[in-house]
């Protein structure tokens, strides 16, 4: 059966690789803007589904898969941020904090649509200005929502992680693709 994943993200390609199934890429065209009054958990849902949708209505008869992630910092999401100086914000506001992550996973083929999300709670310790700045400068996480990579050094920046899966916070919750891969009818173990 085709399968396709709807990122080019090489986060999220890399765990889809995890599951051994082969797969294409295809990158969504879909503004990632937030909609007035829209809450962190919803966006990440439409987002996901949204990036889905545009590639299944290219490539009828395959398995698309869509994903996103949105960090939630009292209530207002977090995004990406782009460069050095937006990472040293974030880094600097989520210190000592509580900081939700939404992932939200996608599965559409020919109109049918298989839907799961995941939430992390990510505690941060309290961080010195000059740790940020270490690590930021070390790892260079402007690519990653919430400053971080937590399969690199990020994991240095948490006292806890609280999740029920943790590739959700890489940026593709594999639990859930699996039981949506077996549902689809893929063969996993």
């Amino acid at each position: 059966m085709p399968l396709m994943l709807a990122s080019t993200s090489r986060y999220r390609r890399e765990l889809l690789e995890r599951l051994r199934l082969p797969f294409h890429i295809a990158r969504p065209e879909v503004d990632e803007s937030p909609l007035p009054g829209e809450a962190v958990p919803a966006m990440a849902a439409r987002l996901a589904r949204a990036k889905a949708e545009a590639i299944a209505a290219q490539h009828p008869g395959t398995w698309i898969i869509g994903s996103d992630q949105a960090a939630e910092l009292d209530g207002a999401p977090l995004g990406k941020p782009g460069h050095r100086e937006a990472a040293l914000t974030q880094l600097g506001a989520m210190s000592g904090r509580r900081v939700r992550f939404h992932t939200a996973v996608c599965m559409v083929r020919d109109g049918r649509v298989l839907e799961a999300a995941d939430v992390t709670t990510v505690r941060f310790r309290a961080l010195a200005p000059a740790e940020i700045e270490r690590y930021v400068d070390a790892e260079q996480p402007f690519d990653c929502a919430g400053s971080f990579k937590s399969e690199g050094l990020g994991i240095a920046l948490f006292d806890a992680i609280e999740s029920s899966d943790p590739t959700a916070l890489v940026g593709l919750p594999l639990i859930a693709v699996a039981r949506m891969l077996r549902e689809a009818g893929f063969d996993l173990p």
